[in-house]
């Protein structure tokens, strides 16, 4: 499997979907209400993005039915495609372009604010695919707002790259994420640079333009030919590192934004991947307090389980495939990310520890988006190809090596993993990384909403307070739930609910701190 050094790829239902793709098609109409999208005729008066040749600039985009692919049927309703044309190098904006993939539903009222956004997090989830299972959660939204989104550049039907063949992914399988050998360790770091090379192979030249600030241009982009004067958006987990990162570029053009489940934007790679340790560590220990069960030894037993796949793994139901330790951690992750998950957790340990590893295989095929016939999706190699973009520290396996002790202390489950695949992620990536930390910095931007929850497992709560602080003075206001799972809008708090309805529908910005239990 692609090793995930932050497992913030998703939100647990999106790892489990497939894409749709776009075609060309009728337009649709022109509507006002804050600068709006229609197609053929004149475009609104939103300021266009610095140095866009006018070829971009004045685009209009073709909406029209969503076409389905082998892996995903076209979604049904009022969902319309189109493509978005946007410079290959924003360095050079004037050069190659890139077609991204679109998906909107117009808003159903006459009262309209404009386009709402939405990147599901990842990198390299695919919005096209996220956005219509989406809809119900963000229906209040719906008749104020045409819901948009969109793959970023690098990702499904916007030039989705893809590093390894399917059998090549399950022969990876076999390789120890948590290597106790030089011999296991060579093979560890042979296999993350033979990932290196099959992505550099199948991305070419896009494989130096799909970074963060690549698709905050894009975004900006976007804006304009929406016709909206600002950008209104609502991101989740990476999505709110690309909120932030757009902010700190565009602060003049920031709308209406909420940042759910928040990248810590100070964290560096090995920061992640503690943050992740300890994240996921204390959503195991609710989820086993939950179960009546001491944390501590119940982490304990698991962390046995998992010592004991390490040496022999468990058969399954799926012909010639066995539990690994990589696999059983992956299956184990899945059903934390949300506390409806938590049953089939049980169901799957207790099964393990009775010989058979197929429940835990099926929670990890899951999260890799792997099907009954073996095919796997993409989304983890977007979203190595992306974030080994971003990050310009590769840690040695030396250093790796020397923090593991620390990262095993923070958790005796997930620690071991999560420390490794510091080493290994960029290990020998073919393009060196942009920056240690994301700037997020937004002096002069609108309030932007940032909603913590203290219970999540993928991006630690800390990481809101800590958006909110680097956002600047005024911008960052923190809401916070005391909940469970990835994330907080849509989980079942009517108070984060009608706090983020509120300032999205009516622009009313809770007070920084606000908390709901």
């Amino acid at each position: 499997m692609a090793r995930l050094v932050r497992w913030t790829a998703l939100t647990a239902a999106a790892a489990l979907l497939t894409t749709a793709g776009c075609s060309s098609g009728s337009s649709g109409d022109d509507k006002d209400s804050g600068g709006t999208q229609g197609t053929g005729s004149a475009r609104p008066s939103a300021a266009a993005p610095s140095g866009v040749p006018e070829s971009l600039a004045s685009q209009t985009l073709d909406w029209g039915r969503c076409k389905g692919t082998t892996d995903s049927p076209a979604p049904g309703g009022d969902w319309q495609c189109a493509t978005l044309k946007a410079p290959l190098d924003w360095a050079e904006p004037g050069g190659e372009t890139i077609d991204l993939a679109l998906i909107r539903a117009e808003a159903t009222g006459d009262d309209r604010i404009g386009s709402l956004l939405f990147n599901f997090g990842g990198p390299g989830g695919s919005g096209v695919s996220m956005m219509p299972s989406y809809a119900d959660t963000v229906s209040s939204l719906h008749e104020r707002y045409d819901l948009v989104s969109w793959d970023p550049r690098g990702v499904a039907a916007s030039e989705g790259i893809r590093c390894r063949g399917d059998e090549a992914i399950e022969d990876a399988e076999s390789v120890d994420s948590t290597p106790d050998t030089a011999t296991e360790e060579q093979a560890y770091l042979k296999d993350a640079a033979d990932f290196g090379k099959g992505c550099e192979k199948a991305a070419g030249k896009l494989m130096a333009h799909v970074s963060t600030t690549d698709t905050a241009r894009d975004m900006d982009l976007m804006r304009h030919v929406l016709g909206d004067e600002r950008t209104h958006y609502f991101g989740i987990s990476y999505g709110t590192e690309l909120g932030g990162v757009y902010a700190h570029l565009f602060p003049k053009h920031v709308g209406r934004v909420v940042l759910d489940a928040v990248v810590d934007p100070g964290a560096d790679t090995m920061g992640h991947a503690e943050n992740q340790a300890r994240g996921f560590q204390r959503a195991l220990d609710d989820y086993l307090t939950s179960t009546g069960q001491d944390p501590e030894q119940g982490s304990r037993e698991i962390a046995d389980l998992l010592e004991r796949l390490d040496a022999e793994p468990l058969p399954t139901s799926s012909p010639g495939r066995k539990l690994t330790q990589t696999l059983a951690l992956t299956g184990i992750v899945l059903p934390l990310y949300s506390k409806d998950g938590w049953p089939a957790l049980t169901s799957a340990l207790a099964a393990a520890e009775e010989g058979d590893g197929s429940e835990l295989l099926a929670l990890a095929d899951g999260y890799n988006e792997r099907d009954s016939s073996g095919h796997y999706g993409t989304t983890t190699h977007s979203q190595r190809v992306i974030s080994c973009l971003d990050d310009k520290q590769r840690p040695t396996l030396e250093e790796t090596k020397e923090l593991l002790p620390r990262f095993e202390k923070v958790s005796p489950v997930f620690g071991a993993f999560l420390g490794w695949d510091t080493a290994g992620w960029c290990h020998d990536w073919p393009v060196a990384g942009q920056h240690e930390t994301p700037e997020v910095s937004a002096s002069g931007a609108a309030p932007i909403l940032v909603v913590g929850n203290t219970g999540d497992p993928a991006t630690p709560y800390e990481g809101a307070r800590r958006m909110a602080d680097e956002l600047g003075k005024d911008v960052g206001v923190v809401l916070t739930w005391k909940g469970e799972g990835h994330g907080a809008y849509g989980s079942g708090s009517d108070c984060v609910d009608s706090a983020v309805d509120a300032y999205l529908l009516k622009g009313t910005v809770p007070k920084d701190g606000k908390v709901c239990s």
